[in-house]
């Protein structure tokens, strides 16, 4: 029961069935006890009008007298009670007609007992003492057992149907605990490293949800100013190391035109630049993930067939394949339009497909599947290589993430993440995935269509992308 809910309710239908259970077992020992307290009373109310029957002079009677007194009356009741009258130490003098002759058990020292008679059935029995005669009174039990047995059948019922309405009421009273708990979660799943403004609203009345909520938010303001002086930082430094970049570069570029090195000294420069070349592409990349984080970009979008964008770039996709030896296969399915930047969506698609080609073994292929969907277009770029661990989807898109990639790789570790940057910023999503098949991996990235897109607020934007 990993549900909260269903364990609110689980504890709430069986705390309510045991206590509802332990007041019927209590109820079950009151009334048996009542009844039995009814019955002594019925056999002393008997022993009184036997003893009145008798009369006051009945130490002088006979056995005979005595039989013919108390006969009618036993006569009159013998539906109800069962009577022994006997003389200690001299044997039985009377039984009642509906006892043929059988004793009732006498339990030594006890005067008030439970009792058993073949053929009878059980009997709660009373003896009562008038010198020289034991006088033993024993009424039925069979109906306060059916009583008894009735009490419990209506018990468990009762027991049953409680169990049932306290756990539809106890997921009815989960859900409304949980409420604020379930919008504390959802806000918080939307909280993420563009949207870090949204906080947890907090209910008027102060309760233990709205301190968790009050401590999450400020938690969440913490967060939040922590990555803006991240993106500070990371803008202010990308921005201030170009300058010297820029010059080492003019200063290394100089030393080679004026044509004074000799040998090693011209193939040192010559990595200095290349190096510095990286940096300083490293360096534009993570500006441009600040700045796509921060909103501070802004895309020129507009409206475009995205079957007619891809066979636009298509010769350029299949000449750089081409380049390495590796079959590309395309397929497009649907139609619609899609609000794109093409330059930065161009980027998406080369970034993507070169993972691809890096990944695929020679004479390998790489395959890009394009489909416009109802509300939105969908692209996949699929390739043959050896996929990724099961964990490893989910950080493709981290900065700085390489998985199987050579020592002598140049790559920088930011494509995916300036990937998703962009795919963010057209108001859609990426993902990484195990092909079908399970022979290679999948990069999928979905936009909404035009008209969903302005129906959800993304309007395209004719805007220059500011740098």
């Amino acid at each position: 029961m990993r549900s909260i809910r269903t364990r609110i309710a689980v504890w709430y239908a069986l705390s309510a069935t045991v206590t509802l259970a332990i007041l019927f077992a209590a109820g079950y020992v009151l009334l048996e006890n009542y009844i039995d307290h009814d019955l002594d009373l019925l056999n002393r109310v008997e022993f009184e009008q036997i003893r009145a029957r008798l009369g006051r002079d009945y130490h002088a009677l006979t056995p005979d007298i005595i039989d013919r007194r108390i006969r009618e009356t036993t006569n009159y009741a013998s539906v109800l009670f069962y009577i022994n009258i006997n003389i200690p130490g001299h044997g039985m003098l009377f039984y009642s007609s509906n006892l043929a002759g059988r004793p009732i058990p006498d339990i030594p020292r006890k005067h008030i007992y439970n009792a058993s008679v073949p053929g009878i059935g059980g009997l709660r029995v009373a003896e009562f003492i008038a010198p020289p005669f034991d006088i033993t009174v024993g009424t039925p039990t069979r109906q306060m057992h059916q009583v008894l047995r009735a009490y419990v059948e209506v018990s468990l019922a009762l027991l049953a149907a409680m169990l049932l309405i306290s756990a539809g009421l106890g997921f009815g009273l989960g859900d409304v605990v949980l409420r604020p708990v379930r919008l504390i979660g959802q806000t918080a799943s939307r909280i993420r490293s563009d949207n870090l403004d949204a906080r947890i609203p907090v209910a008027g009345v102060d309760n233990e949800l709205s301190d968790l909520a009050k401590l999450l938010n400020q938690m969440f303001d913490r967060i939040e100013g922590a990555f803006k002086q991240m993106r500070v930082f990371t803008a202010e430094v990308s921005h201030e190391l170009k300058t010297p970049l820029s010059l080492v570069r003019l200063h290394a570029e100089k030393l080679l035109t004026d044509g004074n090195l000799q040998g090693r000294s011209e193939e040192a420069v010559l990595v200095q630049l290349e190096e510095l070349g990286r940096v300083s592409r490293m360096i534009d990349e993570l500006l441009f993930i600040s700045r796509a984080e921060a909103h501070a970009l802004s895309l020129r979008l507009l409206p475009r067939n995205p079957h007619e964008f891809l066979r636009s770039i298509e010769g350029d996709l299949r000449a750089l394949c081409c380049h390495r030896g590796i079959r590309l296969d395309i397929a497009y399915a649907g139609a619609g339009s899609v609000a794109i930047d093409e330059q930065r969506l161009r980027q998406v698609l080369f970034n993507l497909v070169n993972n691809a080609l890096d990944a695929s073994p020679p004479r390998g292929g790489v395959r890009l599947c394009s489909s416009v969907e109802q509300t939105r277009w969908c692209c996949r770029v699929e390739d043959d290589g050896p996929g990724l661990e099961d964990d490893q989807y989910e950080k493709a898109f981290d900065r700085f993430v390489r998985f199987g990639r050579a020592p002598t790789d140049t790559g920088s570790g930011l494509g995916l993440a300036i990937c998703r940057s962009i795919i963010e910023l057209h108001g859609g999503v990426i993902r990484a995935m195990p092909r079908p098949d399970g022979r290679g991996a999948c990069f999928c990235f979905e936009l909404p269509l035009a008209d969903a897109a302005m129906g959800a607020g993304v309007a395209p934007a004719v805007t220059a992308l500011a740098h």
